[in-house]
């Protein structure tokens, strides 16, 4: 490395030999990533099943101080050596990854040293889901993943009795959470284990120390659940961060330009936008539903009369998914024929019954193939609605009616969630993919809505630009309801009367998110932040370009880039290509 960095420094006699020292560069910089890499997933096993590195599934970190000395020491080490990589001498894409690490060590060192979560968050501490995905996820023989399994169990009852010993003083609605998750997921460790071991030719002494294992393992998880019901907590801590680590962790986990103060200035500013839009397309469809009858003076209440008698129409509760497996061969055709992007054949999106593992929440979600799995399949899961009452069904239907199931589609599949991560599965950057921007994955589902929107789909009819208006004040109002908690004193029922009466949500849904707001933060942020700057940019581009714009142009280009940070992608877009000048 002392050698890299002399030669670096020498003199350089003309523009080749400056283009060889930026390739030299580069491939030290790729030979860094590797070793970053591999020793992020030494340090963080789970982190590494969860994206389909298995090198280490059968190591499970206890969550001591020397632990956690160790993390903040790895930060320190990583930050070190990315110092010897000047960025100015790296390719665009190297400097986006560069950013990337750099951000990531920084939030490790913030987190514990700073937010301590791990003090007051009960629900921090939970390795359920790490255990499900290695008994459910087939990337290797069951026997080779029960092993594993049993292997990881060892250290349970160490790591929760190092969890109590942590907190102090913790968030009574993130205890609840804690107590809630751990009760509804012991199965996979009490009952599920058991049964795959069934499945199995691993001799019966062996399956007998497994399953005594699953048990000691199951009584530590349901022993932390009971520990935590008879905690003493005189003193909790407030659920709201404060503004000062409001601020700083939407700095980091978001990464935007602006601060989160200035984003929540603009979602303000932009549901008053959405407001004046949404009352002048409904006095426009009022006479085609209301007849003669009388419009209310009141805009917001005009506007949910239209948005009301829309909602009514929506698929059969038995329907849902078939209604939804039908419009993605609508919205590749719509693509094909806007040409908006080019989509990938070979990279098919597979709708299915959300697997049973997954049930719990009807509607729909992707599953994409992690990084180390690139070829592997696409799943939308679709939820079923089948044993709900007939009151929440309709409730539900109506929130997710015929006009924003296919926004849904379009956000969660074609060209949202499902076609951005085949773009980003093509960047060679693992990188981009593991330490992934949140805002910019969100951003560009939302962004692709009004692209969707604004190229005529649906007919371009008022009442399907009404409802996306609608659709898009759930991120816009996501955004001022987690600044107003975390960094003001927002209460439930200014809540509430915000999302029901200015964003028009059905009254279940306005109670679930006062319930995720009250158990995460700044991550609500994310989809209008990275909506608002992928709108800027294209704006920008647009403007540059001008008459050779092509928006199936930008969409490739901003594709390309992986699910990196807008403002870095931006950078990169604008860059001016590097000249090479030779000197005699």
């Amino acid at each position: 490395m002392a050698l890299y960095v002399a030669a670096f420094t020498a003199c350089k006699k003309d523009g080749q030999s400056m283009q060889d020292e930026s390739l030299k560069d580069d491939a030290a910089f790729l030979r860094y990533e590797d070793h970053f890499l591999e020793e992020l997933w030494k340090n963080n096993p789970d982190w590494a099943t969860s994206v389909g590195y298995h090198k280490y599934d059968s190591l499970l970190v206890v969550p001591t101080d020397k632990a956690r000395d160790q993390s903040i020491k790895f930060a320190k080490v990583q930050l070190d050596s990315l110092s010897r990589y000047p960025e100015g001498t790296l390719s665009d894409a190297n400097k986006i990854d560069h950013h990337m690490i750099k951000n990531q060590m920084e939030s490790i060192q913030w987190n514990l040293e700073q937010l301590k979560a791990y003090q007051w968050d009960p629900s921090s501490y939970n390795v359920i889901g790490t255990f499900a995905s290695i008994l459910n996820e087939h990337y290797a023989p069951l026997t080779q993943r029960l092993r594993s399994f049993y292997q990881k169990m060892q250290n349970i009852p160490a790591y929760y009795k190092e969890a109590e010993k942590q907190l102090k003083n913790p968030v009574a609605e993130l205890t609840q959470l804690a107590i809630d998750q751990h009760l509804g997921g012991v199965g996979v460790i009490e009952n599920d284990f058991a049964d795959s071991l069934k499945k199995t030719n691993i001799p019966a002494a062996e399956q007998k120390l497994m399953t005594e294992r699953a048990k000691l393992s199951a009584d530590a998880i349901k022993g932390y659940a009971a520990f935590l019901k008879a905690m003493k907590n005189d003193k909790p801590r407030s659920f709201r961060l404060g503004k000062e680590f409001y601020e700083a962790k939407f700095k980091y986990d978001i990464q935007a330009e602006g601060t989160a103060q200035q984003t929540y200035n603009s979602a303000v500013e932009r549901k008053k936008y959405l407001h004046r839009e949404m009352a002048k397309l409904s006095r426009q469809l009022w006479p085609k539903y209301f007849g003669t009858q009388a419009m209310p003076k009141d805009s917001l209440e005009y506007i949910a009369k239209v948005i009301d008698t829309l909602s009514s129409k929506h698929v059969a509760p038995g329907d849902f998914q078939s209604a939804i497996e039908q419009e993605i061969p609508k919205l590749t055709a719509f693509i094909r024929s806007k040409d908006l992007l080019t989509m990938d054949p070979s990279k098919p999106l597979v709708v299915r019954k959300e697997p049973g593992y997954m049930a719990g929440v009807a509607g729909a979600s992707i599953s994409s193939p992690g990084p180390y799995d690139k070829n592997g399949n696409t799943y939308y899961n679709v939820g079923s609605l089948s044993g709900w009452s007939a009151e929440k069904a309709e409730s539900y239907l109506r929130e997710y009616n015929n006009y924003t199931l296919q926004i849904l589609c379009i956000h969660e599949a074609i060209p949202g969630h499902y076609t951005q991560l085949v773009y980003a599965n093509k960047a060679p950057s693992i990188i981009k993919s593991v330490l992934g921007n949140g805002a910019m994955v969100e951003g560009w589902a939302v962004f692709s809505e009004q692209e969707m929107i604004d190229a005529g789909f649906g007919d371009a009819a008022p009442e399907m630009r009404l409802m996306w208006y609608k659709w898009h004040l759930r991120s816009v109002c996501n955004t001022i309801l987690d600044y107003s908690v975390h960094a003001g004193s927002m209460t439930k029922e200014q809540a509430i009367k915000m999302l029901t009466k200015e964003a028009f949500q059905q009254q279940a849904e306005a109670d679930g998110k006062w319930k995720r707001v009250s158990v995460s933060s700044v991550q609500l942020t994310s989809y209008y932040t990275g909506y608002k700057e992928i709108n800027a940019l294209h704006e920008e581009w647009k403007k540059r370009q001008a008459s050779k714009y092509k928006l199936k142009q930008f969409n490739e280009k901003f594709l390309s880039y992986g699910s990196a940070p807008v403002k870095f992608i931006k950078e990169a877009m604008f860059a001016i290509p590097k000249i090479d000048t030779k000197t005699n």
